[in-house]
């Protein structure tokens, strides 16, 4: 379709302004209620955010178009988006709702949904409720008043979620003894996170737990590592975890203070896996952001690299097609199919302390499998996002960096789908070529659209 509210990650803009409006969220509820609801029983709906300021105006807003439409309406609090995924299947629910622009600041938010299986929902359902949210004349055929919905707040919820994310990690072990800190980027898991880890035995270093509505991501979580690795250094912590505002997604900090990214911590966790005999078909499922060295270290160890799309979702359903359980992003989605599915942050870090707890042996040695190759990312600004190809500047570029990498690096343009930016990737054996050629290409790509 033509106008489409979502984007790949869910509908998300500045608050108060088009679409991310009360009008709109009202709209999108009954849509959705209209959509998802079962005329033959009671339906349910788990309406979960996290701790920005305008929370609390689209889930009164979401709840008022869903009860209308005569689904009863599960209220959660701030929650982390892969514990609202988790609620929707254990709380039977028809479909699930998160309201969270991940991390993004507060002034912005969004809007996603869970399907009854606790994936993220098609496009063709987004497609289908975009039309219903767009007609004026729209009918929606309200039920009789004896059948509107109920809401009801869920009390239990965190601790739910607590229980779910301890049953991931191996009953004989513990991490006593192990000092961890948090960063929970004052967002969804500013209180779930140090509580799971302090019940385990670690002893919690907490930065980022303290929310007012208007400091969500900003300095501190996986957008700002440098805070997390600074109080390693200080505390001497045997590890950092940096979440983003929603918790689904981690960067991690070793001992020494070093920032790993999603493709460190997959190379270690699919060599764990494989040497368990745990990864099916020794298949690692990523996307076209991550590095070249991933793909060539899953090679020399018999195992495949399956690239996708930008996005966990994307990332998701690749694993489904393949029946991978392993995949996840450079920027720190990673997806453990086994538990969950969708990135889930705080379940990941689990999974690493697991593997430092088997392997008695710190994280810089652990993570020190993948050397990433020279990497540089540029983000420009544009105007116009037409296809790369029609601009012959772009594309006669394009084709004389990639024959000066000579077969032993990359070039990848893509356009964000929830800004007006274009990424500019350029990736290689030499960081100096590297360096140039993306300033280059960058320069040029904003020439052209911005």
């Amino acid at each position: 379709m033509s106008v489409r509210l979502f984007g790949t990650d869910g509908m998300r803009g500045r608050v108060n302004k088009y679409p991310m409006t009360p009008e709109v969220a009202l709209r999108l509820g009954l849509a959705a209620g209209t959509f998802y609801r079962d005329k033959n029983r009671r339906s349910r709906v788990v309406i979960g955010k996290d701790t920005r300021l305008s929370g609390y105006v689209f889930e009164n807003a979401l709840a008022a178009g869903l009860l209308a439409a005569g689904m009863d309406v599960f209220l959660v609090g701030p929650l982390p988006t892969p514990a609202i995924s988790f609620l929707t299947t254990n709380m039977r629910a028809d479909v699930g709702v998160v309201i969270s622009a991940s991390h993004n600041p507060f002034s912005d938010n969004g809007i996603k949904f869970f399907d009854a299986e606790g994936f993220k929902i098609p496009d063709a359902d987004e497609d289908r409720m975009t039309e219903m949210v767009l007609d004026p004349n729209f009918d929606w055929n309200y039920p009789e008043p004896a059948n509107t919905g109920r809401a009801y707040k869920i009390k239990d919820a965190p601790g739910r979620y607590i229980v779910y994310l301890k049953n991931s990690f191996p009953a004989h072990l513990s991490l006593e003894g192990l000092r961890v800190v948090i960063d929970c980027a004052n967002g969804a898991n500013y209180r779930v996170a140090p509580l799971a880890l302090e019940e385990l035995g670690a002893e919690v270093v907490k930065i980022g737990t303290e929310p007012n509505g208007l400091n969500i991501n900003y300095r501190c979580g996986s957008l700002y590592p440098e805070a997390v690795a600074a109080k390693v250094r200080e505390t001497r912590a045997d590890i950092g975890l940096a979440l983003d505002g929603d918790a689904d997604r981690l960067i991690v900090v070793d001992e020494k203070g070093t920032v790993l990214d999603g493709d460190q911590i997959m190379a270690l966790c699919a060599q764990d896996l494989m040497q368990q005999g745990k990864l099916p078909g020794n298949i690692l499922v990523a996307t076209v952001m991550s590095n070249m060295a991933l793909e060539v270290f899953m090679k020399e160890r018999g195992g495949t690299l399956i690239r996708t799309n930008v996005g966990d979702r994307h990332v998701v359903a690749a694993m489904r097609q393949q029946g991978a359980l392993l995949g996840g992003e450079q920027s720190g989605h990673l997806i453990f199919r086994e538990y969950s599915t969708t990135g889930d942050g705080l379940l990941a870090a689990l999974q690493i302390l697991r593997i430092m707890r088997q392997r008695k042996r710190p994280l810089s040695e652990l993570a020190g499998l993948l050397v990433p190759y020279p990497q540089e990312l540029r983000n420009v600004h544009v105007e116009h996002k037409i296809p790369f190809e029609e601009n012959a500047e772009i594309a006669d570029a394009v084709a004389r960096i990639e024959e000066g990498l000579e077969g032993r690096g990359r070039v990848l343009l893509r356009y964000s789908g929830t800004e007006p930016l274009c990424r500019v990737m350029v990736e290689g054996q030499d960081a100096d070529k590297v360096r140039v050629y993306a300033n280059e290409l960058a320069g040029i790509v904003e020439k052209a659209l911005g």
